[in-house]
């Protein structure tokens, strides 16, 4: 049995790695892509999912039938239309496939190879923009500056933010931070896990598209509908695994309670897990009435415990960094295993 090698002869490597497990180097480059979005995080100019949101928004305004509707509703179609679901899938595959075929042939051996995994993951994962963004709203509501703190929670959240309270603001900083933990470090370094850099950039596309058509506008009600679906399906696991994350963290009893008994009655199938699971392990008291594109919306609580504040916000960004080297540490452990036994 051979738990050593000098090259690792798959699209992980296009450079040599002496004495390493094999098992061991995507683990690595996942943490080295980590260190690199922690010390470096999103490219200041030309982010690479800028320009594919613009290409998104001309193959919406292009393709979908509903394109002429109005916030208010003028013009839509329903959220079941045939026409307008079919139109939504393949604006999907345009979209994604290309890129996604792009990164494979990046990281196959004969072009960037491992480098090529490391610096894909890194342009996916968004833990530091996340940490920067929420950190401001915690930072403007401990100063006092509610009007800061709305502003720059919109940044972060969909829901009308102008008319929100201190409490408000901080619940929907705090449900944000849990959620898109979810999606801009777990979901990447999952689908990293499965598929490399490749599988990265898939996801993390798929997400992408579906915060920008998978709202239940008449607009983006039928035409987002695949973007929705598909993105709730490459969650499904890894969102779990987060909430389990979250717990293990956390007030671990109460969290795996809050997940248990409430997750099933939010609106979403994963970050219902997610955001129940995180509340219990912060002790807060998430969900509630929020207003979404001119309409309020009556949301399950929860959670357990008090009303979130500014404070809270540097709280559930800890347990955010807590889950993901917890991650790590259990997949380099896994790995190690793995270099071991086969």
């Amino acid at each position: 049995m051979t738990f050593f090698s000098t090259a690792f002869p798959s699209s992980l490597s296009g450079i040599d790695v002496v004495w390493l497990p094999v098992a061991m180097l995507l683990p690595l480059a996942g943490l080295a892509a980590v260190l690199l979005d922690r010390v470096f995080g999103e490219p200041p100019r030309f982010h690479p999912l800028v320009g594919f949101g613009a290409i998104a928004d001309a193959l919406e305004r292009r393709l979908n039938p509903a394109a002429g509707a109005t916030a208010d509703g003028h013009g839509g179609r329903a959220a079941t239309d045939p026409a307008a679901r079919l139109a939504g899938a393949v604006a999907w595959l345009l979209a994604v496939l290309p890129w996604a075929a792009l990164a494979a042939w990046l990281c196959a051996p004969a072009q960037l190879g491992l480098v090529g995994d490391v610096l894909l993951l890194t342009l996916a994962l968004g833990g530091r923009s996340l940490t920067e963004h929420a950190a401001r709203v915690g930072a403007d509501l401990l100063a006092g500056d509610l009007p800061a703190a709305r502003r720059h929670v919109s940044f972060l959240v969909s829901r009308q933010t102008a008319e929100l309270d201190e409490e408000g603001v901080a619940r929907a900083c705090v449900e944000s931070t849990l959620e898109n933990g979810a999606d801009a470090i777990f979901g990447a370094l999952f689908w990293f896990a499965m598929a490399g850099g490749a599988g990265a950039v898939f996801y993390r596309l798929a997400n992408t598209l579906d915060a920008m058509w998978g709202y239940r506008t008449p607009r983006l009600g039928a035409f987002g509908f695949a973007a929705a679906r598909l993105d709730d399906a490459l969650n499904y696991v890894p969102a779990r695994l987060v909430a389990f994350a979250y717990a293990l963290c956390g007030r671990t009893a109460t969290a795996l309670r809050c997940w248990r008994q409430q997750a099933p009655h939010w609106d979403s199938p994963n970050a219902g897990p997610v955001m129940a699971a995180g509340a219990g392990a912060l002790g807060l008291r998430l969900g509630g009435a929020a207003v979404y594109h001119g309409h309020v919306e009556t949301r399950p609580v929860l959670g357990a415990g008090q009303a979130p504040a500014g404070a809270d916000i540097v709280r559930a960004l800890h347990l955010v960094r807590r889950a993901l080297v917890l991650w790590l540490l259990v997949w380099l452990a896994l790995a190690a295993l793995c270099a071991v036994l086969f």
